[in-house]
């Protein structure tokens, strides 16, 4: 399968509507002290960002069954472009920031899946999990210019630059959507009425393994996403860093992390595409369980050292994203496809949703000495909450690796 300019112009569309995504993450840290939060309440906002996305995805995607993939598409992303822009002229304290940061999570679910739903019309089996590889990696490509910018902005102009920057990247992806899929037919798949929902998605087994192994990756994934960036600063600043420098750096540091996961998702769908599905999850979802219980004891540890096993971690928990997609296009009928989507999503960012919070809680309970010192130093049983997840979903990847050999498929 060759890269088209249909496919590169979703993408480039995707890549300006997330750098939305991953903006407060990039500003944690500084929000943390500016808005005079703890830490559980600091990454309650970060879940209710995945609240409000998890609802997104059940809503947009039931709808795309409905009146097509497209519409939902670009209706996503002109929402999103009003609330981001809300967002950073608006958000100045942790209730406006929890509102309209879950009010930018409620709108920008349509781009995600009803996208995936438009690959997936386009493209053959044999080639879409490498097209799907390559839309989850516009999304890497937004988080890493999205941490690059809030670094630059940070130390410059404070996090509202960092968010006014940040939040016209929607703008331009609802264009960039606009012109692309001016011609793309908007299409639905009549149900037939025979076809129940408990049948085709509840009762289909391959397709709730997978749901239940995006979940659990959803539940490390998110998790080490919303806190990567502080516990980088945290390095930093043990190794005598200042608190701008090293917010500053430890975004700028977070983001070539995420170019990590550009790679992870072109080369891992296309892998996928040859050795079979579950064969390729079971192999990076152990490197990331591995590295989930085992990155949060190097905090006082060579700079170096930290971010390159930050950069397989990277890899290897966005490695497993496209593969788990793929999956379910092709486990479920394209009538309810929207559906099954609808239920991934409200179960896996459901569970995303909780992580950062939980790892919140985790990290205030082994830092009683955080408020005096004003430095998390102990952060390997919140990143050991996040591999209980990556060990999930190696077992339910064997779960349904050991069922489709019996039947030859996956």
């Amino acid at each position: 399968m060759k890269l088209d300019l249909w496919l590169l112009g979703i993408c480039s569309s995707r890549v300006f509507t997330y750098l939305v995504f991953m903006t407060y993450a990039a500003a944690m840290p500084v929000m943390q002290k500016e808005w005079e939060m703890s830490a559980a309440t600091a990454g309650s906002i970060s879940s209710g960002f995945h609240i409000g996305y998890a609802f997104s995805l059940l809503f947009f995607s039931t709808l795309a069954d409905r009146v097509g993939a497209k519409r939902i598409f670009l209706l996503s992303n002109f929402l999103t472009v009003v609330v981001s822009l809300f967002f950073a002229a608006l958000a100045r304290g942790y209730y406006s920031g929890l509102i309209l940061y879950t009010l930018i999570g409620l709108s920008i679910g349509g781009v995600y899946t009803p996208g995936i739903m438009m690959i997936a019309e386009r493209y053959p089996s044999k080639g879409r999990g490498m097209a799907i590889g390559v839309f989850i990696a516009s999304t890497s490509l937004s988080y890493a210019l999205s941490l690059g910018i809030s670094g630059a902005a940070l130390p410059w102009g404070g996090y509202h630059t960092a968010f006014l920057l940040t939040c016209l990247g929607p703008l331009v992806g609802f264009l960039l959507a606009w012109a692309t899929l001016s011609s793309t037919p908007n299409k639905v798949f009549p149900r037939g009425r025979e076809q129940r929902f408990s049948t085709e998605v509840v009762r289909n087994t391959s397709a709730m393994l997978l749901i239940g192994a995006y979940s659990l990756h959803s539940w490390e994934l998110l998790g080490m996403w919303a806190w990567t960036p502080a516990f980088l600063s945290a390095c930093l600043a043990v190794r005598g860093s200042g608190v701008w420098t090293a917010v500053g750096s430890g975004a700028f540091i977070v983001g070539l992390f995420h170019l990590m996961g550009i790679v992870a998702s072109l080369s891992m769908g296309t892998l996928s595409d040859k050795l079979g599905r579950t064969s390729v999850i079971l192999f990076i979802g152990s490197i990331s369980a591995a590295c989930s219980f085992g990155i949060g004891w190097l905090i006082g540890f060579p700079i170096s050292l930290i971010i390159f096993i930050g950069m397989i971690y990277a890899f290897s928990a966005l490695g497993d994203s496209p593969i788990l997609s793929a999956g379910i296009t092709e486990s479920v009928e394209p009538s309810y496809l929207g559906a099954a989507f609808a239920l991934r999503g409200l179960l896996g960012f459901g569970a995303g949703a909780l992580s950062p919070f939980v790892f919140g809680v985790v990290l205030d309970w082994r830092n009683p000495t955080f408020q005096s010192t004003g430095i998390y130093a102990t952060w390997a049983w919140s990143y050991s909450v996040l591999g209980l997840g990556g060990l999930g979903v190696v077992i339910t990847a064997y779960v349904l690796h050991r069922k489709h050999s019996l039947l030859g498929a996956f």
